[in-house]
This record gives C-alpha cells, sequence and structure tokens, in this order.
C-alpha cells in the first residue's frame, strides 16, 4: 500500500504568493474541507501567545533594570512605581473604568513629588501595561531611548521631563491622573494594545495636551501598531517627536492637530537633493 506524501493532499490556494507581504492568514490552502494541521497549530500557538500576552503581569524590576542599562535614560530614574483602581488582572477585565483612574496612594505619591519640584515639567512619559505586557517589555524601552534622544536635540525647545512612571492594571486615560498630579503641560501615554493573533506585542502611544481627569479621547492623538513587524522604533519615534513639538506650539492634541510628520522627512530629504544636485 502507498503512502501518499502530506503535500500531496494540500489543495494549494492561488492567493500564496501573497503570504510574503503580510501575516494575515490568507492562501492557506486546504485538505478536504479543512485546514492543513500546521496552519491550525500556527493558529492555536498565536491563539495562545495572545491570551498570555493579556494575562501575564508586567516584570516591572526587569523592565527598570533594562531601562538602567540605558545611558540617555538614567536621569528619569528611578522611575515612579503607581497602580491604577483596578487592584487585580480580573477586576481590570471586568472594569475598564478602574483601569482609567489612578488609585488615591499614587495620585498623592505623585503630588508629594510635584510639590518637591517646583516648576512644571513640559513632558510626562507613563508606561501602562494594558492588554498587553510582552508589548511594554519587548519594546518600551527601545522607543522611549529614541525619542529621548530627539528632544534632547530640539535645537527649538528645552523639554523638562518628568521621571518616567509605571502603572500597573492602566489604561490610556490613566494618563490624565498621572500629568494632572504630577503637574505636566503633556503626557505622553506607552500602552500593550490588545492582542492580535499575528501582533501579541503592539505597542500604542498616546498624546494628550494639558491631561487632566475626564479629557475626551477625541483629545489625544495616537501612534499604534509600534514593533519590529510593524512601525519601527526610530519611525515611531519621529511621529512622537513632531507631534510633541506641534502640541507644544499649537498647545493643543487630538483632532486639531494633524500628523504632517512624513511631508517633513519628504522635504528634509528633497533639500539635500537639491542641495546635492547643485553642488554637482
Amino acid at each position: 500500500m502507498s503512502v501518499v506524501p502530506i503535500n500531496h493532499l494540500i489543495h494549494e490556494d492561488p492567493w500564496h504568493k501573497l503570504r510574503q507581504f503580510t501575516q494575515a492568514r490568507i492562501g492557506i490552502g486546504r485538505v478536504g474541507t479543512s485546514i492543513p494541521t500546521e496552519e491550525l497549530l500556527r493558529f492555536q500557538l498565536s491563539h495562545a501567545q495572545a491570551m498570555d500576552a493579556v494575562h501575564v503581569p508586567l516584570d516591572e524590576q526587569q523592565l527598570v533594570k533594562t531601562m538602567a542599562s540605558r545611558p540617555e535614560l538614567t536621569p528619569y530614574l528611578p522611575a515612579l512605581s503607581l497602580h491604577s483602581q483596578a487592584d487585580d488582572r480580573l477586576t481590570y477585565l471586568q472594569r475598564p473604568d478602574l483601569g482609567r483612574k489612578l488609585s488615591e496612594s499614587s495620585i498623592e505619591q505623585l503630588k508629594k513629588h510635584a510639590d518637591e519640584h517646583a516648576k512644571p515639567y513640559d513632558l510626562a512619559i507613563v508606561i501602562a501595561d494594558g492588554l498587553s505586557s510582552y508589548a511594554i517589555s519587548n519594546h518600551a524601552t527601545p522607543v522611549i531611548e529614541a525619542l529621548i534622544e530627539q528632544l534632547h536635540n530640539d535645537s527649538k525647545n528645552s523639554w523638562q521631563i518628568a521621571p518616567l512612571c509605571i502603572v500597573h492594571q492602566g489604561r490610556v486615560a490613566v494618563g490624565d491622573d498621572v500629568g494632572e498630579a504630577i503637574n505636566a503641560k503633556e503626557v505622553l501615554v506607552l500602552v500593550g494594545e490588545r492582542p492580535g493573533l499575528s501582533s501579541p506585542d503592539s505597542l500604542g502611544l498616546y498624546l494628550t495636551w494639558h491631561p487632566h481627569r475626564g479629557t475626551e479621547d477625541s483629545l489625544r492623538n495616537c501612534i499604534s501598531n509600534v514593533r519590529p513587524q510593524g512601525l519601527p522604533y526610530q519611525a515611531a519615534a519621529m511621529k512622537c517627536f513632531y507631534l510633541l513639538a506641534e502640541s507644544r506650539r499649537l498647545k493643543l492634541t487630538g483632532v486639531g492637530l494633524k500628523d504632517r510628520s512624513d511631508d517633513t522627512i519628504l522635504e528634509h530629504k528633497q533639500t539635500q537633493f537639491f542641495s546635492l544636485t547643485s553642488k554637482s
């Protein structure tokens, strides 16, 4: 009795060539009326990784250790360890409203720090675990490092940056409480985004001018899918720096602040091109 090779049982999908351009599950083929076993196992692995991203707690000690190894970040350490009003992960998932507010003890901690720092900060950077601790563990440090480097090299503005704030069981809006309590003109929240089956560690960046409790989401700017397979660190930092500088100039964020960072990059490249052609 002859054995038919597995590859001969799989009916190839004509779209399989497009898989080189995307992580989406397209063109996976079929075996009879089912998907191939290998693709099923990949799906189950991705599903398990997404579940882990939501439930695995953020290792703050390791995160701070990693940040401490980066010279650009040491002036903003030790980080302030904070917590939302959601006491545990189950409460955080069942009560999104509690993840949007800081605990009273965390607010008092920030107010005490603000009283000891006479001048208001231009920027507070908040790291919230969100719905993916993997996103924070894998990507927060290099993104902040790239952004801080650009802020230090800003020829137009001098940036007073608050110590880094790490919020456990936090959602985007928790940055409003942080910015208000620590007396910051603007807040940048790095948060783990909801995991997908192809992106369990996607990082989101949210900017808010004049943060205060009750700020509407329409008054924020968002940079999403920050990770090597999505928006690279340097590109995300450049967009974020552009938006921070513009929001400081215009004194606003949200729908009134447009991201024209790509136009700025294009203009810079055109200037370089014409400069080289004129010399030649």
